[in-house]
């Protein structure tokens, strides 16, 4: 692989690792700051308000100005929110902590592209490869981004001050390492044909699998992860083995990624796709068996490996549905139709798992973990119909 997927890998372990922290104190700060215990997880909502915010912006800036710029534009963002954070935990000032977490998720916004650009930087044969090498530094933020989070809110006499300086410095960092990234520069695939309308471009088969089967892979992950503290708390487990289950669901997310590529460009996307939604509902099915430790290991487990084969392939897939002049728009599409479902999730958790239980909470997502199938099914039978039949 060239350096700049390497490199490109490095920058979303630094992302991953930043977001993992976040989701470890952005909840105990609102509650501290909030009017109101029922404010406690808005930053967390913020922050993915930020994400969707800049989906659509960030495919376009980057079709303008090239991905590196855009990456680099979406760090300083990042940036500009920590500084406000900081200020924000000094004066105590909860609104403006709002606007601090809603900044940082629009520069994390950004960073979701690293796949993206992966694909780009890959050579020829490579592309499912590449997605995989880039989602793999996840693994690295599975442990690093704990460790962060537990050894940096103590750091300054504010509590929790010194989690930003370190989400500071990760930003920095990230900005390093750009600084060697080589991508094609924009304005390259204009002369590449003339785009098509976004609609005709969404209509397509191959455009509706892989975007259902991401938002599919992406929202029953995130719901019911979200959901697991509040259930694990509900029923007796205490905070350690609720953050050593939710370290393993990372590492269960991300760890497959080295050799997921490898697998769909061997068995195919659609296949890949199939056994993710299939692990999606293995996961949820654990649920009705076992509410012990071993249960809830089993199931994030399961839910991270069912994430990753649906979503990574889904990202190669999504490739074939565009030319390269209709790459921005048909990112920005896929873009904010996947993350404005994850920000649609994160509300819903908490709700839904205080309202139904964990067991049904569960059982609610099996007919999502196979819509992909159903999708899948349609596509086969389309095939098989348009097929020349041979007459003895």
């Amino acid at each position: 692989m060239p350096l700049t997927v390497m490199l490109l890998s490095l920058c979303q372990a630094l992302l991953v690792s930043g977001n993992i922290l976040l989701i470890a104190v952005s909840p105990l700060i609102g509650a501290q700051l909030a009017p109101a215990p029922a404010w406690s997880t808005a930053p967390v909502a913020t922050q993915w308000l930020g994400l969707m915010c800049a989906t659509i912006p960030a495919s376009l800036i980057m079709a303008r100005l090239g991905r590196r710029r855009g990456f680099v534009l979406g760090h300083l963002l990042g940036l500009a929110g920590t500084g406000l954070a900081v200020a924000a935990l000094r004066a105590q000032a909860f609104g403006l902590f709002l606007l601090a977490t809603w900044l940082i998720g629009i520069g994390i916004g950004f960073g979701q592209l690293y796949r993206f650009a992966a694909v780009e930087a890959a050579p020829e044969g490579g592309r499912d490869r590449a997605i995989g090498l880039v989602m793999g530094g996840g693994v690295l933020a599975a442990f690093f981004g704990p460790w962060l989070a537990r050894h940096s809110h103590a750091l300054a006499e504010v509590p929790y001050l010194g989690s930003f300086l370190g989400l500071g410095a990760l930003y920095l960092l990230a900005l390093a390492l750009l600084a060697g990234v080589r991508l094609p520069e924009p304005g390259r695939d204009a002369a590449e044909g003339e785009p098509r309308r976004l609609g005709e471009i969404v209509r397509q088969p191959v455009f509706l699998l892989a975007v259902v089967s991401a938002m599919v892979g992406y929202g029953v992950m995130n719901l019911a992860m979200t959901a697991t503290p509040l259930a694990m708390a509900e029923v007796g487990h205490g905070f350690d083995h609720v953050a050593t289950t939710i370290q393993w669901h990372v590492v269960a997310m991300f760890l497959p990624s080295f050799v997921t590529g490898r697998l769909t460009a061997r068995f195919g996307a659609p296949r890949m796709i199939g056994v993710g939604c299939l692990l999606l509902t293995a996961s949820a099915l654990t649920a009705q068996l076992d509410a012990g430790l071993a249960g809830f290991h089993a199931g994030l487990v399961l839910l991270g490996l069912g994430w990753n084969f649906a979503f990574l392939p889904a990202t190669g897939l999504l490739t074939e549905a565009h030319s390269p002049a209709e790459k921005a728009r048909t990112q920005a599409a896929n873009e904010f139709l996947v993350f404005s479902t994850v920000a649609i999730t994160a509300l819903l958790a908490g709700p839904l798992v205080s309202l139904l239980g964990w067991a049904s909470l569960n059982l609610l997502l099996i007919p999502l973990c196979l819509l992909p199938l159903a999708l899948l099914g349609a596509r086969h039978l389309a095939f098989r119909r348009r097929r020349p039949q041979i007459r003895g």
